[in-house]
């Protein structure tokens, strides 16, 4: 088996170092992709600034076309390269369809949002001068994107950054490579530019080192954990470089009793295990009022029981494998953890037998705040839940976290709604909503959970300077 090549400066190179993608259903080789050294990255970054005039240059509406063409292949080969995000990341099948539609859409809303780089005119205060703010590309992107959505948060960064205006390069996880690939084909195939786009795999110390350091790299967008986040804040100083970071989350869920249980029971389910939990948006933290805590229990554990685990590509599955091993363990510590403290577990909680790195979907209960999975993020298919009794109480725990990426609540009195979207500490709030992230609205975190925001306006604002011109007449 040949290893996979890298697409750069227009064409796809072969090299001698390679990295080995295995399959987390079963622990199978799955293939290989060539790696670069720092000195290439760095030659990426100078062919990216290259073509940079020609296609800042270009208007925003042929720039948009290029996003379509490349959504169109995208779309056309949609069967293929969801196969592959399963093969390489484990989730079943049909999520991986969904990830595919969800990247096309993303590309779609950034082909029309790349004729819309509004600036606006000032009136003036003093006579005989006029105020104009113009936006304009920010220059070369780097993208680091991760392994839990290995396609559609490679595009969340490439499709806005090609769009304003910005030549990108994608630096992938090491461990879900391979979709990637495929996306580059898909950029191949529409034509784009040489060098506006370009795929790096390789150690990522060096070329994290290399996008930092490197003066012709004007911003990095990157999607992971907090402390690699902070890493980035660090490396960043020197230069000042700009960064867009999406990084931890914890979410909580906030169950009331005056909620349609239903609806709240099949939205927590959906908030947590779907990409079998490995998702910073994740139902993290399930908390429900005392009135239905009980009631709540019931019908959750029996619709976890139902879910089916096992390997993404059999019909059915609804929760693939874990990443690797560590995730694994990492897994099975928190709900150890949880019972010392005094959780029970009414389902799951144990390591499916054979190969594979598979987790029963696991339902925790009575978990107390001081266990460890209420204070740190939990990316795999396991929910703790535990009682409150009044809505003040409800938003304290939920905003008691270093964490704001995402919120959710069940609850059918407006008024309440209205107090919590002002009140819970969150930049995407589901209300009644288990999966409340699309295209055209702006996706981001509060404190420790980054900066910025990608999608909606804001998404391609990111690689947009504003500059304020003041005209003497």
């Amino acid at each position: 088996m040949n290893a996979r090549p890298l697409y750069l400066g227009g064409q796809w190179r072969q090299t001698d170092t390679t990295l080995t993608v295995l399959n987390p259903s079963n622990g199978e080789k799955l293939g290989e992709v060539c790696t670069v050294p720092r000195p290439v990255v760095a030659q990426a970054i100078a062919d990216a600034h290259a073509a940079f005039p020609a296609w800042r240059a270009l208007t925003g509406k042929a720039r948009g076309e290029y996003l379509r063409k490349i959504a169109a292949e995208l779309e056309r080969r949609g069967d293929e390269i969801a196969r592959t995000i399963t093969l390489e990341n484990g989730k079943p099948l049909a999520q991986s369809q969904g990830e595919v539609a969800m990247s096309v859409d993303h590309l779609r809303w950034f082909a029309e949002e790349a004729r819309r780089a509004y600036g606006r005119t000032v009136p003036n205060q003093v006579d005989g001068k006029r105020h104009i703010v113009v936006k304009t590309p920010i220059g070369v992107v780097a993208a680091i994107s991760p392994w839990n959505f290995p396609l559609v948060l490679a595009v969340r960064k490439i499709a806005p950054a090609l769009a304003a205006g910005c030549p990108v390069i994608l630096k992938p996880a090491s461990a879900t490579p391979l979709c990637t690939v495929l996306f580059a084909e898909c950029v191949e195939a529409a034509r784009l530019p040489c060098g506006v786009f370009q795929l790096v795999v390789g150690r990522a110390a060096d070329i994290a080192a290399e996008f930092l350091e490197n003066p012709l790299c004007r911003k990095i967008t990157f999607t992971g954990s907090t402390e690699v986040g902070q890493s980035l804040i660090r490396g960043a100083a020197q230069g000042v470089k700009p960064l867009s970071l999406e990084l931890g989350g914890h979410a909580p869920v906030l169950v009331f009793d005056d909620a349609d249980l239903n609806r709240a029971v099949e939205g927590a389910a959906i908030a947590k295990f779907r990409n079998t939990g490995q998702s910073c948006i994740a139902a993290n933290r399930i908390y429900v009022q005392r009135a239905v805590y009980a009631e709540f229990l019931e019908r959750f554990v029996a619709h976890v029981r139902t879910l089916k685990v096992g390997d993404g590509l059999e019909p059915g599955v609804q929760i693939g494998p874990l990443i690797n091993e560590e995730g694994l363990a990492k897994a099975l510590g928190q709900i150890e953890n949880a019972v010392k403290k005094g959780a029970r577990v009414l389902c799951g909680g144990k390591r499916v037998p054979g190969r594979g790195t598979f987790l029963e979907a696991t339902v925790l209960a009575d978990v107390p705040d001081s266990a460890e999975c209420m204070r740190e993020e939990t990316f795999a298919p396991m929910a703790p839940v535990c009682a409150f009794d009044t809505e003040d109480e409800a938003i304290e725990r939920a905003n008691a976290s270093r964490f704001g990426l995402s919120a959710y609540a069940f609850t059918n009195d407006i008024g309440r709604a209205f107090r919590l979207m002002e009140r819970l500490e969150a930049g995407s709030i589901g209300l009644n909503d288990g999966v409340p992230t699309t295209s055209q609205c702006p996706f981001g975190g509060l404190k420790q959970s980054g900066w910025g925001r990608e999608l909606g306006i804001e998404g391609m604002d990111a690689f947009l300077e504003t500059k304020h011109v003041s005209i003497a007449l």
